[in-house]
Parts: C-alpha cells; sequence; structure tokens
C-alpha cells in the first residue's frame, strides 16, 4: 500500500524552528521512513490516541514527529515537528 504526504499548515514554520541541518535530515530521511513503515513509530494514548510519534536523536537532542494514518485516503499527515520537550502538550495545544 503506498501512501501519500500531507502537512498541517503549520509543520513548515516547525521546520524552521529548529536547527538546519536535522531540518535538512527530517526532510531527506525521517519522513521518508516513516511514508515507508508508517505503523512502526509509537502509538499515542488518550485523546492523542489517533497520532502515531516517531522519534529520533541527533546530536544529543531528542526530535518528534507527530503524524496521523488516513487510512482511507492512504495519505499520512503530518502534524507537528519538535524536540521532545513539552512535544506532546505543543500538540495537544495544535489540535
Amino acid at each position: 500500500m503506498g501512501y501519500s504526504e500531507s502537512f498541517h499548515p503549520k509543520f513548515k514554520s516547525d521546520l524552521k524552528k529548529i536547527d538546519k541541518s536535522v531540518a535538512k535530515e527530517i526532510k531527506d530521511k525521517h519522513l521518508d521512513i516513516i511514508l515507508e513503515n508508517p505503523m512502526e513509530a509509537d502509538r499515542l494514548k488518550g485523546k492523542l490516541s489517533h497520532f502515531h510519534s516517531y522519534h529520533f536523536q541527533k546530536n544529543g537532542t531528542q526530535y518528534r514527529i507527530a503524524y496521523e494514518i488516513l487510512e482511507e485516503d492512504e495519505i499520512i499527515f503530518h502534524y507537528m515537528v519538535a524536540t521532545r520537550e513539552n512535544f506532546y502538550k505543543k500538540l495537544d495545544n495544535r489540535i
């Protein structure tokens, strides 16, 4: 099954807030990993249970990418990317 990608309007501004080398790695590597196997990332719990959280570390900093799998449309909808600190609180505020 081939998924396509879609992005929250603020996702691009999220990328601008983090280190340029990390943003480039996200675009060149991590988004492709999510697209190839979206079910691998952790499924969140509670009121965020329809989201998955992809984790990676770069230069000692932990990052998260939150996305939703829209099965019927075969779309991976990326909601947010940020460092781990307060990530889930920010995600909750965004939705």
